[in-house]
């Protein structure tokens, strides 16, 4: 029957094949294609869009394996009849998604096409591009794997469904099923998730913004979704989410489903309620799952959409015991010292984040993200805002230590290869008003010619006159601001912001390094980032991510294992340098409240220009944590929310990083190092040279301006001179001395936790900037003017 090699033909002839053969055997191909399609047609079934409504929970566990909650699997989804969805929710999403619904089969054979090259090229798979597709989807619960057989089921299930189901039954289910963000799946729990009404009741620009959520709400919920994605910011968040939806209103107008009058009313993004929190996820608890879950989606594992279905479990990194201590030393200074109804004016608003890392492992053993997860949604160990002052100054002291400061005799790029490593005995300036040099000596200026005039707290001089030198480990000591702006400059801005991110800051997180405020901390990296960085000193330069969960796991097995990875971001002998001089800011200098009896403790006390934040990090050999402390409105119906000075808060005249924060800093470190091994920072290698050991000539007093000449330059959030402002300046408050800041008065001028200030220095979604001289810290960005002089105010 099959002739072939074919007899009657002689040499190569006899291996062409007939055309008799060549169509039978397409024939047969083709016949067997429709066979299968049919065969597969026949047993696929049409999804119950309801039983997805069956979830199960996600179990979160301790790093001791013990369960901390279960949580998850009470998916907030509520089916509602076509009826109750506006017509405007339907032909926005029809206008957006898929404009030939009520015409098409149900599949998109481009889509599909993209789908089998993209599969083809070793890509993930692509999800339904009609609404069909996308329905049957959310209905396919028990396999939601990314394959080519689910893939293949997938089509098939939307032919069926196309062929035998109406096309209003499909459009009803996909709304219903559709995932919404805030634990919302369905129309109905959206609505209410973000506007508090029932479906029936959205208006056409709500339903625009609803159809805009469903591309993903993490980069579209206005709240948003910075613990996955650094970039899903809240302001960034809603420019996407407004810009889609106002393309959505165009389009339903232009297909015909909405007024150009009715259109008209909705150009401004619709208002949105706070997400709101599970019962059960109060306390830290809440603010500990969202961390794990935003690990566990980053990771890549599982989606966020899958994790919201439920049936995973996932073990972290936190220590129960120590979550517990972290905030019962918040809670101590809350009940002792912050009171709201004697200090209305003073008491309100006032938050604390902190976070405590494994220095070997980089492990998240604790965090307090705020009084109570289902009330204060901001995780105030992750993101805040909050500037971090001078516990900065660490990593421009480690790149003058890895590079070097510059030749002040070579041009720009000889001098960026030519440089000369710095010793923690190299001395600098400690003057008041100093005015600061690039490296070549000039007088730095901005664009305008204003120069940079640096203020140490208290506006006093620090060393010994007539040239005021001291050194980086007394400067450090006594956090004089002056000498490490300078410092700054000599090594190259650049070369400092490359020294916090190589010890594990995010760039993101960092201002704008063109101005010299930046050495004295307006950037504002996170609690989790500023404790994780200092541990890489703590580890003798090696940095590792830090991390909060070690493995996921299913009913089908392990999916995601955590491996540590480290990289060797600084020498040993830079970073152990660093921790010798960090030691003395503890032994004796403004850390010296963070002493822990018996143990070594290396540190940093930090408050920002305004006193709008305060800091302290400090670790031991294993552990480093970072306590964090300003004052911030909860209420998102505040319009223009800014950091709130601190001047009288807790009754001080002046919070300092010396106070509340080192207090609870102890507190906490007191009990979570108990049962560990007592441990010594390794002993330093001699490291660079003394820079600047000679003798400075007396230099030419500076006037200092009177009240009425001084003006405050306050910059627009970029870093640009010609955008900045002035305004009279108050003048700087006189400190006073309690309990609570042991430094003050000791001579140390209160740890010297000073700023600088001049036109710029922070940049995108910096807060705003502070007055210039009301303040002890370091660092905020603006200044105070006297014709072509900045004067750098306390940071």
């Amino acid at each position: 029957m099959i002739d072939y090699p074919r007899h009657d033909r002689d040499g190569w002839q006899r291996w062409v094949p007939s055309w008799r053969l060549v169509s039978g055997l397409c024939i047969a191909f083709f016949g067997c294609l429709v066979g299968a399609a049919g065969l597969a047609y026949a047993m696929v079934s049409v999804p119950v869009i309801d039983e997805s409504a069956t979830a199960q929970n996600n179990v979160y566990y301790w790093a001791d394996n013990t369960q901390m909650v279960a949580t998850g699997g009470d998916r907030n989804r509520q089916s509602v009849d076509l009826s109750q969805i506006p017509k405007a929710m339907r032909n926005a999403v029809i206008s957006q998604e898929n404009k030939t619904f009520y015409s098409d089969s149900g599949i998109d054979p481009k889509g599909i096409a993209r789908a089998v090259f993209n599969m083809a090229k070793g890509g993930e798979t692509q999800g339904g591009s009609t609404i069909t597709q996308q329905y049957v989807k959310n209905a396919m619960l028990n396999d939601q794997s990314q394959t080519v057989s689910r893939k293949v089921k997938e089509i098939f299930v939307s032919i069926k469904v196309g062929a035998e189901e109406p096309k209003d039954k499909i459009l009803e289910g996909y709304l219903n099923s559709a995932y919404y963000g805030r634990g919302a799946y369905g129309i109905q729990a959206a609505a209410r998730a973000y506007f508090n009404v029932d479906a029936v009741d959205l208006n056409p620009g709500q339903c625009a913004f609803l159809s805009a959520v469903l591309k993903g709400a993490t980069y579209y919920d206005p709240a948003g979704s910075i613990a996955i994605d650094p970039a899903a910011t809240p302001e960034a968040n809603k420019k996407r989410a407004q810009s889609q939806m106002q393309d959505t209103l165009d389009k339903m107008v232009e297909y015909g489903h909405l007024s150009q009058a009715e259109r008209a009313k909705y150009t401004e993004l619709p208002t949105t309620r706070n997400p709101q929190s599970n019962a059960n996820l109060g306390g830290q608890i809440g603010y500990l799952v969202r961390l794990a879950k935003a690990s566990v989606v980053r990771s890549g594992a599982v989606t966020e959409q899958q994790l919201e279905k439920g049936g995973y479990s996932i073990y972290t990194t936190f220590d129960k015991k120590k979550v517990n201590e972290m905030e019962k030393a918040v809670q101590k200074v809350y009940k002792e010292k912050i009171d709201p109804k004697k200090r209305p004016e003073k008491d309100t608003h006032v938050q604390f984040g902190g976070a405590s890392i494994d220095t070997r492992t980089g492990a998240i053993k604790a965090i307090y993200g705020g009084q109570d997860a289902t009330k204060h949604f901001t995780n105030n160990a992750d993101v805040t805002g909050a500037q971090v002052g001078s516990t900065f100054k660490p990593f421009v002291l480690a790149a003058a230590m890895k590079w070097g400061v510059r030749d002040p005799d070579l041009g720009p790029v000889q001098a960026q290869d030519e440089r000369t490593v710095v010793s923690p005995k190299s001395l600098y300036s400690g003057k008041n008003d100093l005015k600061i040099n690039n490296y070549d000596g000039s007088i730095w200026e901005n664009e305008k010619g204003e120069q940079w005039r640096q203020e140490n707290d208290g506006q006093d001089d620090v060393g010994s006159p007539p040239d005021y030198k001291i050194d980086l480990r007394e400067a450090m000591r006594e956090s004089v601001n002056s000498a490490f702006v300078q410092l700054g400059m000599d090594v190259g801005l650049d070369k400092v912001k490359e020294s916090a991110e190589d010890a594990g800051l995010l760039e993101d997180s960092l201002a704008g390094a063109g101005y010299p405020s930046f050495s004295i901390g307006v950037s504002d990296p996170s609690a989790i980032r500023m404790a994780g960085a200092y541990a890489t000193f703590a580890d003798s330069g090696k940095q590792r991510e830090p991390y909060s969960v070690t493995k996921v796991t299913n009913k089908d097995g392990t999916l995601y294992t955590h491996k540590v990875e480290e990289k060797q971001a600084f020498t040993a002998k830079v970073a152990d340098n660093v921790t010798d001089v960090l030691k003395t800011v503890v032994e004796k200098g403004t850390g010296s409240n963070a002493q822990l009896p018996g143990r070594e403790v290396a540190g940093k006390t930090g408050t920002t220009d305004g006193n709008k934040s305060a800091w302290f990090v400090g670790y031991t050999p294993q552990l480093s944590t970072a306590i964090s402390m300003y004052r911030y409105p909860d209420d998102e119906t505040i319009k223009d929310r800014t950091f709130l000075e601190m001047f009288g808060t807790g009754g001080e005249k002046k919070i300092h990083g010396a106070s509340f924060p080192s207090t609870i800093w102890q507190d906490y470190m007191s009990d979570a190092v108990k049962g560990m091994k007592v441990e010594r920072f390794p002993k330093p290698e001699p490291i660079g040279e003394v820079i600047n050991d000679t003798p400075s000539p007396t230099p030419t007093p500076s006037p200092s301006p009177s009240a009425s000449e001084t003006e405050e330059v306050s910059p627009s959030p970029s870093p640009s001179p010609s955008d900045t402002q002035n305004s009279p300046s108050p003048p700087a408050p006189t400190e006073t001395c309690d309990f609570w800041d042991i430094n003050c008065g000791n001579g140390n001028n209160g740890g010297n936790d000073n700023g600088g200030n001049g036109p710029g220095g922070s940049e995108g979604s910096q807060s705003p900037s502070p007055s210039a001289t009301e303040t002890e810290g370091e660092g905020d960005s603006s200044g105070n003017s006297r014709g072509n002089t900045i004067w750098g105010a306390n940071g």
